[in-house]
C-alpha cells in the first residue's frame, strides 16, 4: 500500500513538472515557424477569402519568422489553453487582422510557434 501511494505521489509531481514546462503568461513572445504547405493547425489564421475581403494579402510567407506577443489567455473546460496573440511590431496579420487565436500548448508542441 505504501509503495502504491509513493508511486502516485511521484507520478503527480512528475506530471506537474511536465505541465510547468509549457507555462505561458501574458506578455510572452514567440516566433511563428514555417509549416509544410501553409497548414497551420493550431494557429487560427483567418480564411483567405476573409483576408481578401478586408483588403489584405493572403500570403503566409509574410508571417513566417515574425515575433508575436501573447495578449490574453483563456482556459477551456477540457484543459486546453487558448491564447490571443498579436504581432510584436504592432502591425497586422496579412494587413487585415490585428489579433488571432492559438491553442498555445499544441502549437508549441507541433513547432508552429517557437
Amino acid at each position: 500500500m505504501k509503495k502504491a501511494f509513493f508511486f502516485f505521489v511521484v507520478f503527480a509531481f512528475f506530471s506537474m513538472g511536465i505541465s510547468a514546462q509549457t507555462n505561458v503568461k501574458v506578455g510572452d513572445t514567440f516566433v511563428i515557424n514555417e509549416v509544410s504547405s501553409d497548414n497551420y493547425k493550431y494557429i487560427k489564421f483567418p480564411k483567405s477569402s476573409t483576408v481578401i475581403k478586408k483588403g489584405g494579402v493572403a500570403d503566409y510567407k509574410l508571417i513566417v519568422g515574425k515575433k508575436v506577443e501573447v495578449t490574453s489567455l483563456k482556459e477551456k473546460k477540457d484543459g486546453t489553453t487558448i491564447a490571443t496573440i498579436k504581432l510584436a511590431s504592432g502591425k497586422q496579420f496579412f494587413k487585415s487582422h490585428r489579433y488571432v487565436t492559438v491553442d498555445i500548448t499544441k502549437a508549441i508542441e507541433n513547432k508552429e510557434l517557437q
